[in-house]
């Protein structure tokens, strides 16, 4: 019997002992577990804060420096749109002078760069920082998204805009009524064995081989050459190409009305942007590098929007407030990221997904202008193709003004 009880005590404290050794081990897991994930969390707090940011605060002298970046780019912004508009009327600064038109493709290579370079790595930081939760904003490709969306709507934008515009002013020409009153009053556009006109579809449509056969059988009915780039020919020989001329300037005008208002839709929505990241920063070491960044973006976007308004013909009144528009617009934000910056968190999510939303869209509008409405019209245009100085000179400014505006991405 004593041994017995003996063994029975003896397999009790065994049992206790393991209890109690279980429930350290637990415990000391359970405590592992916990620095591990509060370390964790400091370490994702601490990427997600932008640490490097408090290396080089100075909130009065960033306060200070503000000021300086919104005079120095309200003055840019007005310099650069007010060349166009004011110079119109003289010799050098012409909107149909060589000189413009060079300098405006040196415009439209900055803009271009703005969009790819700046504006969409922006909204790519943005929307793939840390600070945002995994999903979905890590599970797909929002950025190129969002430019996409844009650069559609956009397109869409354009055409409506001009079909409202031409609507507006009386001028219903479509490809096919044109080629069918110059045929009806001259009788020498030639028509197949279907009864259509040179170069048309079944549908009734022009398409666009079709418009450029029309063009090129046209060109052969008619001089060619030096002639034919001065456009010269055409109204020598013809009564009706006076009225077709000033029917291609009635529709120019309405396409530079369209290309100037979305245009500056797209420069204005980024222009709050990179103002409200200027004033809620309070590192002067950021701040410096964005003062000269942003007035050397803002002089020429500034002039490629005013060749644009200068080129629209609006009155004076109007183009007064769309420069003004501009030209305010980037101070302002700067004025309110400054007025907003010790309660202002750019590291939240909700400032994050805003800044990198608008930041693709302005990026999908301003790479849709730079190529569509401002290179493409200009490069292949007949006025470029037929001057082999100005194409060299044209493009040589693009790649110029591209290359100095990507360049500025190592600084700001």
């Amino acid at each position: 019997m004593f041994i017995l009880e003996d063994l029975w005590q003896l397999l009790l404290q065994f049992l206790v002992g393991k209890t109690r050794f279980f429930s350290e081990k637990e415990s000391f897991i359970r405590l592992r577990e916990s620095s591990a994930s509060s370390t964790s969390s400091s370490m994702t707090n601490s990427t997600c804060g932008g640490a490097e940011s408090d290396l080089c605060r100075d909130e009065s002298a960033a306060f200070v420096l503000k000021f300086i970046a919104m005079a120095s780019i309200l003055l840019s912004g007005m310099a650069g749109i007010a060349i166009p508009l004011i110079g119109k009327h003289r010799r050098y600064l012409r909107t149909d002078g060589n000189l413009f038109v060079a300098a405006k493709a040196f415009a439209a290579g900055v803009i271009l760069a703005t969009g790819f370079v700046h504006m969409l790595s922006d909204a790519t930081k943005a929307l793939n920082s840390p600070c945002l939760p995994e999903f979905p904003w890590s599970k797909f490709p929002f950025t190129g998204f969002f430019a996409m969306v844009a650069a559609l709507l956009t397109l869409l934008l354009d055409f409506v805009g001009t079909q409202y515009y031409e609507r507006k002013q009386g001028l219903n020409r479509t490809v096919d009524e044109q080629v069918r009153v110059g045929s009806s009053e001259e009788g020498n556009v030639e028509w197949n064995n279907s009864g259509k006109v040179f170069g048309e579809e079944e549908s009734g449509g022009m398409h666009i081989v079709g418009m450029h056969a029309h063009a090129a059988h046209h060109r052969h009915n008619h001089p060619h050459g030096n002639d034919a780039c001065d456009g010269v020919s055409v109204v020598k020989e013809h009564g009706h190409a006076h009225a077709h001329a000033h029917a291609v300037d009635d529709e120019a005008d309405v396409r530079h009305v369209v290309v100037s208002q979305v245009l500056e839709l797209g420069i204005v929505s980024h222009s709050v942007i990179i103002g409200l990241s200027l004033g809620v920063s309070q590192s002067p070491c950021a701040i410096r590098p964005l003062i000269a960044a942003l007035s050397f973006h803002q002089f020429f976007e500034g002039f490629a929007l005013g060749g644009c308004i200068s080129q629209a013909q609006f009155k004076t009144s109007s183009a007064t407030i769309m420069a003004c528009f501009f030209a305010l617009t980037t101070p302002i934000g700067v004025g309110i990221g400054t007025g907003i910056a010790s309660v202002y968190n750019p590291y939240s999510p909700g400032a994050l997904i805003a800044e990198g939303i608008l930041d693709s869209l302005s990026a999908g509008i301003l790479v849709y202008m730079a190529l569509v409405d401002l290179i493409a019209a200009d490069f292949l245009s007949k006025r470029m193709s037929c001057n082999f100085r100005l194409q060299i000179a044209s493009y040589c400014m693009l790649f110029l003004g591209a290359g100095l505006m990507s360049s500025l991405a190592i600084w700001a």
